[in-house]
């Protein structure tokens, strides 16, 4: 009796949930990074697809989220050692997103639970995987903090509390804008629908960040075959120092 009350329950509360719906969309799923690439901004834009009327009894909020390729990062911590900087500790976060931007339609802790937030990894620190350092250190989350105000400031960390626009809890749209420095690979985005601080649906699309052109060509060269990349490199420096002296030489003249 007690295994079919929790079946009940739980179809009942997957009838509840699949009752509003995410169908969301970009103004384009498509990033190409050329030599002049100086950024870009994504139009991030959606519905919530109903087949009862708007439930009334706690508010709808919704969160997106743009998560660019993780890897593991090296955070060094400098200290003045007789009037001279150095490297003294360091720290490898397991896995950090290269770019990753949060947008909500309110206030982060306001709108999403702790347990919420720990389940689908939505702020920047639960996006950010580190597990373990040395023994020796004993404030590794500060190693976290740092590499997050640094993309910070870089434009690579954005936290967008307040930029989901949410219209008669129905339509939604919001604005990324993807910085210069990006890291060429697949960009998750996420679609989150919210009620009382849990998240009731959710809906994932991609975003491909690839270099093209000339970029591409120079990148592939570098990493297929780095021994003619460096003598192209040696070749191109030699050229252009002779061309220089060449030209200050005829000016002299």
């Amino acid at each position: 009796m007690r295994s079919l009350f929790l079946t009940i329950g739980l179809l009942f509360a997957s009838a509840v949930s699949a009752q509003e719906e995410v169908v969301a969309g970009l103004s384009q799923n498509r990033v190409s990074i050329t030599a002049n690439f100086d950024g870009s901004e994504i139009l991030i834009f959606g519905a919530v697809k109903r087949e009862t009327p708007i439930p009334t009894e706690t508010p709808l909020d919704v969160i997106i989220t743009v998560s660019g390729p993780s890897t593991p990062v090296m955070v060094r911590r400098k200290s003045n050692r007789a009037g001279i900087w150095v490297n003294t500790d360091a720290v490898e976060v397991d896995s950090a997103p290269s770019f990753y931007a949060v947008a909500t339609t309110g206030p982060l802790k306001t709108i999403l639970s702790s347990t919420e937030d720990l389940r689908h990894k939505v702020s920047i620190n639960r996006a950010i995987r580190s597990v373990g350092a040395p023994a020796s250190i004993t404030d590794s989350a500060r190693f976290t903090e740092a590499l997050i105000r640094i993309r910070r400031e870089n434009g690579l960390y954005q936290h967008l509390e307040g930029k989901v626009a949410l219209a008669d809890d129905t339509l939604f749209r919001t604005s990324i804008a993807l910085p210069a420095n990006l890291t060429e690979g697949t960009y998750l985005t996420r679609f989150m629908l919210l009620r009382d601080r849990e998240v009731i649906n959710s809906y994932e699309t991609q975003i491909q960040v690839q270099k093209v052109g000339l970029e591409r060509w120079l990148y592939n060269l570098a990493y297929e075959t780095p021994l003619v990349y460096g003598l192209l490199s040696l070749f191109i420096a030699i050229l252009a120092g002779w061309g220089a002296s060449a030209v200050f030489g005829y000016k002299r003249s």
